[in-house]
């Protein structure tokens, strides 16, 4: 209970905080790497950006059906963990979206001229919350280092590429993380809990 206290309540008060004096540091930096890409192309990061969705889903698809067509079960068990974990991550991200409801950088400030669309509350992003919680749980399911720098690379660089955009400000991506990776590695010990009980407290499978 005190773990789903850090990461569901603790960003709420965050925010609460944040909402209203908000926008010097975080504004800043939203403004600075807007200077940034008028001499820079926007492609890679938007394409980046883009590739959120398909890749958080894709990733749990992909370990499921390997799981289903090779007849492995622990496989089948890592990819449904996975999709629980996206699943918990969007949940607690839409409900704290919509709990706080904090503006756009390119609202609160008309001269921040945005590079992407952003719809919905700006806390906490829900691009980030994605991508971290993909990359945690696709880490603790799989233990590998070489699983975990490109996962966490991916991750890092969608955070970035959302307040590049001009649609998030650093906190909303601090959050977004926060979440993404609290959830996955919530739903690990869920995951664990629930094997060693039917098992009679034999090893986990995760």
């Amino acid at each position: 209970m005190k773990y789903l206290i850090v990461f569901t309540v603790f960003p709420i008060f965050l925010a609460a905080k944040v909402k209203a004096q908000a926008t010097r540091p975080d504004l800043a930096v939203v403004v600075e790497l807007m200077e940034d890409r008028k001499e820079e192309p926007t492609e890679f990061f938007q394409h980046l950006s883009n590739s959120t969705n398909y890749v958080s889903m894709l990733v749990p698809l992909s370990v499921l059906a390997t799981g289903y067509a090779r007849g492995e079960k622990t496989t089948v068990q890592k990819g449904w963990y996975m999709a629980e974990s996206l699943v918990a991550s969007s949940l607690i991200t839409w409900g704290l979206k919509y709990t706080i409801r904090r503006n756009r950088p390119f609202t609160t400030d008309p001269y921040i001229v945005p590079a992407s669309s952003g719809g919905g509350p700006s806390f906490p992003s829900g691009h980030t919350s994605e991508a971290f919680a993909t990359a945690t749980s696709l880490t603790l399911a799989f233990h590998k280092w070489w699983v975990a720098v490109p996962a966490y690379a991916w991750a890092g660089s969608v955070g970035y590429s959302r307040m590049y955009l001009g649609v998030h400000y650093p906190s909303d991506v601090a959050a977004g993380a926060l979440v993404g990776a609290g959830s996955a590695w919530l739903m690990y010990k869920a995951n664990q809990w629930l094997h060693r009980h039917k098992a009679g407290n034999m090893q986990p499978v995760l």
